[in-house]
């Protein structure tokens, strides 16, 4: 570099300084990259146990007292637990009423109510006789997205149809059943 001017030479040195800095610098973003490449973070979790949904019938469907006569037909309670027939049914005197359940839980939390899929059989206590509930109806609605109030407890009213036949089919006398109500938190 002694052929070059003092200026020339001088300038020549800040530019390869300047490319070692560059250079350096390169090599360091690298280096603290690569050393970025994996972090750890401490996560936090948590849970809320809430209480447990909890269903107790209150009332049970009572289709009252009816005589079917010559064809039959049916005995409809709606959840509000209005009584109507159909068909040569003649309803008679006496208690009739849709079915009521307790629902607990966490107040705000959503459930959903799942009724039977389809019919139910009441026996004759004395003959074995048969009838069919069918066209189950609930209130609030079968189905997702019941809030449970802040009260804590909803009441669930439950109402259907009975098919009963002709006095021959279904004598005189009490039928008895069971069926499934499915409460379940959504």
């Amino acid at each position: 570099m002694e052929f070059l001017s003092p200026h020339v030479a001088n300038l020549f040195k800040m530019k390869t300084f300047t490319f070692q800095v560059i250079v350096l610098a390169v090599v360091s973003f690298l280096a603290i990259n690569k050393l970025q490449a994996q972090v750890r973070v401490t996560g936090h979790v948590s849970a809320e146990v809430i209480t447990s949904l909890a269903a107790m019938e209150t009332a049970q469907l009572n289709f009252g007292r009816f005589a079917p006569q010559s064809a039959g037909g049916q005995v409809i309670i709606t959840p509000q637990g209005t009584q109507s027939a159909t068909g040569t049914i003649a309803l008679g005197s006496g208690t009739h009423n849709a079915a009521s359940f307790y629902i607990s839980g966490e107040s705000g939390a959503l459930f959903s109510i799942t009724l039977p899929n389809g019919p139910v059989t009441l026996t004759n206590t004395t003959n074995s006789k048969t009838m069919v509930v069918t066209n189950w109806l609930s209130l609030p609605s079968q189905g997702m997205g019941i809030v449970i109030p802040d009260r804590g407890f909803q009441v669930v009213l439950v109402g259907a149809s009975l098919v009963a036949g002709t006095n021959n089919d279904n004598p005189v006398g009490i039928y008895t059943g069971t069926y499934s109500i499915t409460f379940s938190y959504n």
